[in-house]
């Protein structure tokens, strides 16, 4: 029996990319990562998610990693008709079709759902996979329950961290990138404005709009 987890990282700021990371492993190799210590990405340190990051990239069958730019997330919510829990289905739909390109054994798909209705999030994700026949799951707190999603999830969040880290080495001191992180809204209040077109923003959020109206009908969230 296989298992393929899937989570993501970055959902919520306003700075930076979000990413998908789906880990496909046999059931032998997801027990053993138990007592390596892979689990919710949340509750691990920087050192330790870059030090399982290596062990799962290792002993996993197979991984994918996909990133959804600023650009990408603005255009889903402001313009494609869709919102952000739909592009993540996309996203997430796009690994399994991938991953499952050449399995035999049978899979178990488990995806850490990002909606708070799993049924509907789940509708949404099989009309974009490729084999409608799969085993798949919807789970609230399935990075905390199953290894495997624990994988995708360090995964994820150590993309989000390297692209971090690229963004401050070139524009300064940004912070986390959430809006509610003090430093996040010291740069968006000095350098916002310098760096509008970089890129790295999410300008379809609200703390941007409110910072940088287009009309004046719109509400601080500071």
């Amino acid at each position: 029996m296989l298992y393929l987890g899937i989570d993501d990282a970055g959902r919520g700021p306003l700075i930076g990319p979000m990413y998908l990371a789906g880990v496909l492993v046999d059931a032998k190799t997801q027990q053993a990562w138990k007592s390596e210590g892979v689990a919710d990405s949340k509750t691990l340190s920087d050192k330790e998610r870059f030090r399982l990051a290596a062990i799962i990239k290792d002993e996993c069958i197979k991984y994918k990693v996909i990133e959804s730019t600023p650009a990408e997330i603005d255009h889903a919510v402001d313009k494609g008709g869709i919102n952000l829990n739909t592009l993540e289905a996309l996203k997430a739909a796009a690994i399994i079709n991938e991953l499952m390109i050449g399995v035999k054994e049978p899979v178990t798909i488990i995806l850490d759902c990002p909606s708070i209705n799993t049924l509907s999030w789940k509708g949404t994700l099989i009309q974009f996979v490729k084999n409608q026949t799969l085993d798949i799951k919807c789970e609230h707190k399935a990075d905390a329950n199953h290894p495997s999603v624990s994988a995708g999830s360090i995964l994820a969040k150590c993309a989000r961290e390297e692209a971090m880290h690229a963004i401050q080495k070139e524009y300064g001191a940004t912070g986390s990138g959430y809006p509610a992180d003090p430093i996040t809204k010291e740069f968006l209040v000095k350098s916002g404005a310098k760096y509008a077109h970089s890129g790295i923003f999410r300008k379809s959020w609200a703390t941007w709009k409110a910072l940088f109206p287009v009309s004046n009908d719109q509400k601080t969230l500071f």
